[in-house]
């Protein structure tokens, strides 16, 4: 029995062999034929076996390798045998290399099609896990840090000093914008009720008071999650998928101590220093909109902070910057060492170390602020 498919290509089936005779052109210049009328045929007859033949194939390009390729995983999944040896031997090669290696197992991310109850227990389980590696990274962390202050930490100078310019130095240009964008932003708002009562000279309290306490630590804290955080996660992601990490244990190298310490007294020394300097610029901006629109002088501006924000204020804003880069640096490195083996999985690490960095900011902002609130400062 024998009947013409129209396309490039004509079906033959004798008993449970199904030949398939290719046709023509097979490029994507010209129209290609579709593969389910192909298989449904092929289930409905019931094959046990594939047969090509490819006397008439003329040019050919990777519009024919889809098609194949298709056609054999379907006939793979329904244990259907496969004789490839009549086509040319360019597309035999080209297919012995597609099958050479197994697809990676976890490569791809499975949870599109699943239902919504199931998600979410794959969610839950996910988080429970995190959780338990969370405390288990932080507990090694601990001990890496006390190796460190007893000196018996395998840790590089050269690491730290790099990771230094890294975070500090390198980061003093976005920080400069966005700091003096969010003084005049804070100036502007408080201008907008604060001229209603001809006491525009406490715009210099909103905006000292603001960026010292909470937006220069914040801010600044913000901007490192996703310059620096990522960037660890993705570093130490990167070395996961390289097998870099079994490496250096396989050398009695504590990657805690060889990869995080560097990165974690980076941030440390770093964030306080750049959230001093994000506060100038905050104040900065202000300063410029006080003066530029509200007729309030330089010297003014500055006296009136003077007076009004205390030293404490700087000292609570510069301890959570400390604090935030603890934050920053423990997300970071725990994402890094949490990821996968495959490519997908380091940007999936550097997604989830800056959403954990910012939401850690968050939680940790409001309990200092709370504690502040109950002592008083």
């Amino acid at each position: 029995m024998s009947e013409s498919v129209p396309a490039k290509y004509q079906v033959e089936t004798t008993e449970n062999n199904l030949l398939l005779h290719l046709v023509g052109d097979w490029s994507y210049s010209t129209d290609l034929p579709a593969i389910p009328p192909l298989l449904r045929h092929i289930n409905k007859d019931k094959v046990t076996s594939v047969t090509f033949h490819a006397e008439q194939l003329q040019a050919w390009n990777s519009g024919l390798m889809t098609f194949l390729i298709e056609l054999i995983d379907h006939c793979e999944q329904n244990h259907i045998k496969v004789d490839k040896t009549h086509l040319p031997q360019g597309a035999q090669r080209l297919l012995n290399l597609a099958y050479a290696v197994p697809e990676r197992k976890g490569a791809r991310r499975t949870m599109l099609g699943q239902p919504v109850l199931t998600k979410i227990g794959n969610v839950t389980i996910e988080m429970h896990r995190s959780w338990n590696d969370m405390l288990t990274f932080v507990g090694d962390l601990c001990k890496a840090t006390g190796n460190l202050l007893r000196g018996r930490a395998r840790l590089r100078t050269s690491d730290l000093f790099y990771q230094i310019e890294a975070a500090g130095p390198s980061a003093l240009m976005i920080i400069t914008l966005i700091s003096t964008l969010v003084g005049m932003i804070l100036a502007f708002v408080g201008a907008v009720q604060l001229r209603l009562f001809g006491a525009e000279i406490f715009i210099a309290n909103l905006v000292g008071l603001g960026m010292a306490r909470e937006m220069g630590a914040i801010m600044t804290a913000i901007i490192m999650a996703g310059r620096s955080g990522s960037a660890y996660a993705a570093q130490i992601g990167t070395m996961q998928v390289n097998e870099e990490i079994d490496a250096l244990k396989t050398m009695g190298i504590s990657p805690l101590e060889f990869l995080v310490l560097p990165r974690l007294l980076a941030l440390c020394i770093t964030m306080p220093l750049l959230c001093i300097y994000s506060i100038f610029m905050g104040i900065f901006g202000g300063a410029v909109v006080s003066a530029g629109l509200f007729d309030i002088s330089f010297y003014q501006y500055y006296l009136q902070i003077q007076d009004f924000v205390e030293l404490k204020h700087f000292i609570i804003g510069i301890l959570k910057a400390g604090v935030f880069g603890v934050l920053v640096a423990t997300a970071g490195c725990f994402r890094g060492l949490q990821c996968g083996r495959s490519a997908s999985s380091v940007g999936f690490a550097a997604t989830s170390a800056v959403v954990t960095s910012l939401v850690l900011i968050i939680v940790a902002d409001a309990i200092i602020t709370v504690i502040c609130q109950v002592l008083g400062v």
